[in-house]
């Protein structure tokens, strides 16, 4: 029976990796990608690579296309398993930085998604867009013909552990713990819980752990800590096993979201300002980087602290790119989605839930605070919203975000263009910029207290509200 003819998903090659539903990235799809991806690597003279995959159910035939495809053009090609996005990385390191990684990261059950490196750095958005281009013809190709459809069966996740135990030795020889702890460990039902639980039981602390064996089907919701709902099971463990600290890692494991032994969540700003206070003790006056949804706090430790506040866009790949490319200038760097990259000579230059989360146990040890909340206590919480997502209601993002930078000019603010049109005053500040991944704003307003919150907010509303009413009450309806 002939099908007709799919169009080619552009929409799922976005700024920092490919990502979208499993009825878009059928195996047909993947196969082109890959075809598109040998290409890109050929270009920069490569011929090895490492491919690894995360706990969703399909992940594991996938990778395999991928290394039957990167075989016949003569690849020597490294299976990592199924690891965190870290391990990948990681592992790459013995093919020449090159690495592969079928994950969808925190996304739901119902997607799956590639990243990759090439010679130890991510992707450009130009790169991206040009895997599309190279993977078309093929795709197209591949339409009316379903072997590659009927080649993904069932294929178990396999936990390789010469690689685990790779990984594991470099944190053990990097991390210094002055004293065990008591940690509980949520891994979600995602890739990365597995090695993580044993890395801190070979550090000698006591873990209790939570959902730390690779389940695609996710049971319980999607696997992403950024959701405070998503923390229940954490923070009733912490409190009944009165841990020290509660980690969540997200599907792929470069995030991390930490509890306190009082199981309260800590906030990004403050691990961002904890881990510029870590870095710029040894490295002083260095850059620490930050992206544009971190609040003021940030910007205003690192400047107490001597260092030099630089704020880039969003998007974990851009930050790792820039620090790759500082030669060694900037020592840290952060997301407020919770990504965090070491690079003060120790680390591996790249987003890694459990070992920014050791550099906290390590920090802590090594310090006169009794508990992290102790330690915490001088980066209070942040009077803030949450990413708030808001509906463009079908008008150009762009068209809108224009208008806000022209009302702006009489707010008294420093203008921000690098990501959306960001407003900085002296006691917080506000965002307004275009998603990445979909036909809605994010917005975010942060402030020292309650009252100037509420004020920031007001400003980005009145100047919303004449041309865009909808906009501005959706913003005011998010509170």
């Amino acid at each position: 029976m002939n099908h007709p003819l799919s169009p080619f998903p552009l929409h799922i090659f976005r700024a920092y990796d490919i990502r979208g539903k499993e009825s878009v990235l059928t195996a047909n799809l993947v196969h082109a990608i890959a075809q598109g991806l040998v290409q890109q690597y050929q270009q920069h003279q490569q011929n090895q690579i490492s491919i690894g995959y995360d706990a969703r159910l399909n992940s594991p035939a996938y990778a395999e296309m991928m290394r039957q495809v990167f075989l016949a053009h003569h690849f020597q090609v490294t299976m990592v398993g199924c690891c965190s996005s870290p391990m990948l990385y990681f592992m790459a390191r013995h093919t020449a930085g090159n690495g592969i990684m079928l994950t969808a990261s925190h996304n739901p059950k119902s997607d799956n998604g590639i990243k990759w490196i090439m010679q130890g750095e991510p992707p450009t958005p130009e790169m991206i867009q040009q895997v599309a281009i190279d993977a078309t013809p093929y795709y197209v190709l591949n339409q009316s013909n379903s072997g590659w459809a009927n080649s993904v069966a069932t294929t178990s996740h396999e936990f390789i552990e010469d690689a685990c135990q790779q990984y594991q030795n470099a944190m053990l020889q990097d991390i210094h713990l002055a004293r065990p702890y008591k940690v509980v460990l949520d891994g979600m039902y995602g890739s990365a819980g597995h090695c993580a639980a044993l890395v801190l039981q070979k550090m000698g602390c006591e873990v209790v752990v939570l959902r730390c064996v690779a389940n695609g089907h996710f049971p319980d919701h999607a696997p992403d800590p950024s959701q405070e709902k998503h923390l229940q099971h954490l923070k009733t463990a912490v409190l009944e096993h009165q841990a020290d600290i509660g980690i969540a890692l997200d599907g792929d494991g470069d995030r991390a979201v930490l509890l306190d032994e009082q199981a309260k969540v800590i906030s990004a700003d403050r691990l961002l300002s904890l881990f510029a206070e870590m870095c710029l003790k040894t490295h002083p006056q260095h850059e620490v980087v930050f992206d544009v949804k971190c609040s003021t706090m940030v910007r205003n430790t690192v400047r107490d602290l001597g260092g030099q506040a630089v704020m880039i866009r969003t998007g974990s790949t851009f930050l790792r790119r820039y620090l790759a490319q500082s030669q060694g200038k900037a020592v840290f760097g952060g997301e407020y989605a919770g990504h965090y990259v070491f690079n003060d000579g120790r680390g591996f230059g790249y987003d890694d839930g459990i070992y920014a989360a050791l550099r906290v146990l390590e920090y802590l040890s090594q310090s006169e605070a009794g508990s992290i909340s102790a330690l915490m206590q001088k980066y209070p919480e942040r009077c803030c919203t949450e990413d708030t997502y808001i509906s463009t209601h079908n008008i150009e993002p762009s068209t809108v975000l224009n208008d806000v930078e022209s009302c702006s000019q009489q707010s008294g603010a420093q203008l921000s263009k690098i990501d959306g049109v960001r407003l900085d005053f002296e006691d917080g500040f506000g965002i307004i910029r275009a998603s990445n991944t979909g036909e809605y704003f994010t917005v975010r307003f942060d402030a020292d207290n309650p009252s100037r919150l509420n004020d920031i907010r007001d400003t980005f509303v009145s100047m919303l509200s004449e041309r865009y009413p909808e906009i501005a009450q959706d913003i005011l309806d998010a509170q």
